[in-house]
């Protein structure tokens, strides 16, 4: 980056303003969240690590979906939490691009890897007798390096490009976190391409994907309709439920995040949505898989009486 175009050395994150009364009460509630989503990844990665029963391709997609949501969530909430106890708090130029880095690759690691688990379950309903060989580990792990790969790759062009920009004016982020969006307003120079760069990463990353998982599980349901015994479909369903609820938050919210308007009467709204995608949304992965799922409980289960 070329830190000698900008004028302004460090931002401050503005946090939540309009909750400074419930700053006590919010930080022990996110830490809680913060601490369980922890736990609950690590247990299902440490689970998928351990148990031979959980080594079928949508368990190590899983494991990396947890890897992915650590990254994600271990990337916001530590600073957020110091932002809300002291009302604000400056973050360096390196960390807010540090921050953006991560935040961006996590999201689309995630869409990706979400891609990478409905195509599995699409296999695994719609063509059972040719499951295992269509969705092997060399399948496998290809759709897994891809997504990392491009999670690791595209956010840094982003970021490359907006280290050349100039931020000569306000330092002040009105978010709990380095977002794009805040954090461009504050520059005085062109972001035009920046813009269009991240436009242009946005569609196959996440409406592309979009596309194809609904498309995909439009297939699954049709499939699981054909089904003639009662049994017989709840089985199937089951399979791909949790994965389903998942990606229905997960988007759900993303959607509502970014097509929220952006005037000055939105800006709780924003702060509360991305509260949502970046602080509650990490946690469901857990839980869902946990409660919904009864191979995972048994790994759980297994693990818990070994070490007794």
């Amino acid at each position: 980056m070329n830190y000698n175009k900008s004028m302004v050395t460090e931002f401050f994150l503005l946090g939540f303003e309009h909750l400074e009364s419930l700053k006590i009460l919010l930080f022990c509630v996110f830490l809680l969240i913060y601490i369980l989503t922890l736990l609950g990844n690590v247990l299902i990665i440490l689970l998928v690590s351990v148990s031979h029963r959980l080594k079928t391709p949508m368990y190590l997609f899983l494991r990396n979906l947890s890897l992915c949501e650590i990254i994600f969530t271990t990337n916001i909430v530590p600073k957020m939490l110091e932002v809300l106890m002291k009302g604000g708090s400056a973050i360096s130029f390196l960390g807010c691009a540090i921050q953006l880095y991560f935040f961006g690759s996590a999201g689309i690691a995630e869409c990706l890897l979400l891609t990478a688990m409905s195509y599995d379950r699409y296999l695994a309903i719609c063509k059972p007798l040719h499951y295992s060989t269509l969705m092997n580990f060399k399948r496998h792990l290809y759709l897994v390096a891809c997504s990392w790969t491009g999670a690791i790759i595209l956010p840094g062009i982003s970021i490359s490009m907006i280290g050349g920009l100039e931020f000569c004016g306000s330092n002040v982020v009105d978010h709990f976190f380095c977002d794009l969006a805040p954090v461009l307003e504050l520059s005085c120079s062109d972001t035009s391409a920046v813009e269009f760069e991240v436009f242009a990463q946005t569609i196959p990353v996440f409406v592309f994907t979009f596309i194809y998982i609904v498309i995909t599980y439009i297939k699954i349901l049709t499939a699981i309709f054909k089904i003639p015994s009662t049994t017989g479909r709840q089985k199937a369903f089951s399979t791909c439920s949790s994965h389903l609820i998942v990606v229905c938050t997960y988007y759900g919210t993303m959607i509502s995040l970014y097509v929220t308007p952006s005037n000055r009467q939105s800006v709780k709204l924003n702060k509360t949505l991305s509260l949502l995608y970046s602080v509650v949304t990490p946690l469901l992965n857990p839980i869902v898989y946990s409660l919904r799922n009864q191979e995972i409980r048994k790994a759980l289960s297994s693990l818990m009486s070994n070490n007794l």
